[in-house]
């Protein structure tokens, strides 16, 4: 599964301890990231991701042209709902084309491991019925 990692500045390392915590079942996955957060992530945890630019360059435009394309999965944005800097990813964006191209999408932790467990047990393969 092609799962996108994205987290403002307030809550990246939140992600990298999420990642820590779920490493085994991430591992298992293709993984990408706006810049900043996935180098938190993988000097961390080691794991491999694809890094684009950072958020404020355009990391997060380029994800969702990948979302648009259907090469990503599951998408994971840590935000801060109130006040977000203006630098940061646009989470309207994000949201309005998850919802275009049904990809399960974690605004913070809690949902991010119902998804993440999901995962696990191999409730996700939705995609597959989609195509």
């Amino acid at each position: 599964m092609n799962i996108a990692l994205i987290a403002h500045d307030e809550k990246k390392e939140l992600m990298v301890q999420f990642c820590i915590a779920y490493c085994g079942i991430l591992s298992r996955q293709n993984l990408c990231a706006t810049g900043t957060t996935g180098k938190m992530v993988a000097e961390a945890t080691g794991l491999e991701i694809k890094r684009f630019l950072a958020g404020a360059q355009g990391g997060d435009q380029q994800i969702s042209a990948r979302i648009s394309c259907n090469e990503i999965d599951m998408l994971l944005f840590f935000r801060v709902p109130n006040n977000p800097k203006p630098n940061e990813p646009n989470d309207m964006d994000l949201l309005r084309l998850c919802d275009m191209y049904n990809i399960p999408f974690a605004t913070n932790i809690a949902t991010a491991e119902v998804l993440i467990h999901g995962l696990e047990r191999g409730d996700l393969d939705w995609r597959n019925y989609m195509r």
